[in-house]
């Protein structure tokens, strides 16, 4: 089918699905009602499909067999929501007070619909099966391992993933081998002194000087402990202490992140994030407890499945459509996907100042160009076909 007539049928299917979504948004591990519209949609075009997941439930994987045997092919979808109050001004703005799909994922789940139309109506000429993966979750990073634990992968050869960019020009996108985003951790560190009055410093034993120290000395990881040519980012995002002006703080609580991409930079860094914080205590006659939490494998794009990716795009878009990009800090549990099976992950382009769209991800004014939308559901599908047929 011609491709622009193809996308003049799917677009308004696909807007439809996203404005339903971006309406009644669910938060990770709670999207019932979400799971609930995409099994219906699902059913009613005929497309077979089974829950997927072993602890949250809200999980979905619709497969197409294709007319003629072949690969696995899988496209990806998160369906999550954030916890904010929306402030877009939209006319389908969020029904659920302080929730918000603030970061696309709205777009993402209608977009794998409009593709799953798209193939369900292909499926003879496919040689392969597709899978289409709708998962939860992501923003807490608990869905990916949750589908896989759940045999998600099982038989798979490959994955594509898309996540629309609202700092990538609507029309166009990006994808490029190699790394895409960052390994992902959580740390935790409670330092423990002894409170008393302000006034008499010597019968206390504060915190306050130990948790500084720390925030400071943490920065010695990226620039005394790594090579120079090695990205990583320490970021102190919250510092919990104190009661009252006039006491002694004997308790603190500090939060943050490390983000890098080398898996031999992510041992030590958290490692060097519990040394400084039990020596630093130590120094200043404290005790610290360290906690660090592994959120996402980085994402890194397998050169073939890139490949067919770059094709799919130019395929939709057009020969000039790839946007410049650089790696970038953030976590995605697409990691997950991507460190066990052949993978790509590419940003579509949903910026446009015309309709407002200049917000970015994570603000409560976030929205996005939906013209976009179906060449996003065609790009699914070119993937598919680019990689079981070989050919659009």
């Amino acid at each position: 089918m011609e491709e622009k007539k193809l996308e003049a049928e799917v677009a308004p299917y696909v807007v439809s699905m996203r404005r339903f979504f971006h309406e009644n948004p669910e938060l990770s591990g709670r999207e019932a009602g979400t799971a609930e519209r995409i099994r219906k949609e699902l059913t009613e075009a005929g497309i077979p499909w089974k829950p997927c997941g072993k602890k949250l439930g809200t999980g979905t994987v619709a497969t197409i067999v294709g007319g003629a045997p072949g690969k696995t092919f899988m496209i990806r979808a998160d369906i999550d929501a954030l916890p904010i109050e929306e402030k877009s001004g939209v006319p389908f703005s969020s029904r659920a007070p302080g929730v918000m799909h603030a970061c696309g994922h709205d777009c993402h789940a209608a977009m794998l619909l409009g593709a799953a139309r798209i193939l369900w109506q292909e499926r003879s000429s496919l040689r392969g099966t597709v899978k289409l993966l709708f998962q939860p979750a992501e923003e807490t990073a608990e869905g990916a391992l949750d589908m896989i634990a759940d045999g998600a992968l099982d038989g798979v050869d490959a994955i594509f993933g898309m996540h629309v960019g609202s700092s990538i020009p609507s029309g166009r996108a990006t994808v490029h081998p190699g790394p895409k985003s960052a390994a992902t951790d959580w740390f935790r560190v409670k330092f423990t002194g002894e409170s008393g009055h302000a006034a008499k410093p010597e019968e206390c034993i504060d915190v306050a000087p130990a948790v500084a120290t720390f925030v400071l000395d943490l920065q010695t990881i990226r620039s005394r402990e790594t090579d120079p040519f090695e990205p990583v980012v320490v970021t102190v995002g919250t510092i919990r202490s104190g009661s009252r002006w006039n006491v002694t703080s004997g308790e603190a609580v500090v939060e943050g992140t490390i983000r890098c991409y080398s898996p031999e930079v992510r041992t030590r860094a958290e490692k060097s994030v519990e040394r400084i914080a039990k020596e630093t205590a130590a120094a200043y006659r404290c005790s610290a407890e360290t906690e660090v939490k592994r959120l996402c494998d980085p994402v890194v794009n397998d050169p073939a499945v890139t490949e067919v990716a770059r094709r799919a795009i130019e395929s939709v878009l057009g020969p000039a459509a790839l946007f410049p990009e650089t790696r970038n800090m953030g976590g995605e549990d697409f990691g997950f996907y991507s460190t066990r099976i052949p993978a790509a992950f590419a940003h579509l382009g949903v910026r446009n100042e015309a309709c407002g769209a200049v917000y970015p991800q994570h603000s409560d004014r976030y929205r996005v160009d939906e013209s976009a939308l179906a060449k996003g559901a065609l790009i699914h599908a070119a993937a598919v076909r680019l990689f079981l047929n070989g050919s659009l």
